[in-house]
């Protein structure tokens, strides 16, 4: 798989569904984006600190792939970066396709460790209705296939900016898919 671009960052000091776009955002290791509601070593998500707010923060860093957007434009869905909760917006890597523990270097120092799936929520349905579904898929066998983005952690430092570049960096075999995390 080749590498990929930012062609957006986002992100919101408070718990709402959208984040908003900015030039740049910096990843704290072990933490997440600085000033993101979701900046924490244990969970932020209101859903699973309500369940145990020891577990720890396996979704740092959301990132969704353009071509989700572009995929949705075409269902009659209009969905900017950062509207469905996406720190990072990439364009050209099938993030859905990733295996987990598969680390990506975005810009000069940045590295984030893919942790699973987002796992989208009925909040999707607050921005457009129907958009939840529309995010949803069935494979050939009937499996649901979860398209809202990927969640990972941040294990080194870096601030990023629009156009960085993204490479990827893949975990020892067996891989392992991605589950909702």
């Amino acid at each position: 798989m080749k590498n990929g671009k930012v062609v957006a960052l986002s992100k919101s000091s408070t718990h709402t569904m959208q984040k908003f776009n900015t030039s740049q955002i910096k990843l704290l290791k072990g933490l997440g984006v600085e000033g993101d509601a979701h900046l924490g070593k244990t969970v932020k998500h209101r859903s699973r600190v309500a369940k145990d707010p020891t577990q720890p923060n396996l979704r740092q860093v959301h990132l969704i792939h353009q071509e989700l957007h572009e995929e949705l434009a075409n269902k009659g869905f209009e969905v900017t970066p950062g509207q469905m909760g996406e720190n990072i917006t990439t364009q050209g890597i099938d993030l859905l396709s990733l295996p987990k523990n598969t680390i990506l270097t975005i810009g000069a120092n940045a590295k984030v460790k893919i942790t699973g799936l987002r796992n989208p929520c009925h909040q999707l349905d607050g921005i457009q209705k129907g958009l939840m579904k529309a995010v949803l898929d069935r494979d050939s066998e009937g499996n649901l296939i979860r398209k809202a983005g990927i969640m990972g952690i941040v294990l080194a430092d870096g601030e990023i900016e629009l156009g960085d570049e993204i490479s990827i960096e893949w975990p020892a075999e067996p891989h392992l898919p991605l589950e909702r995390v």
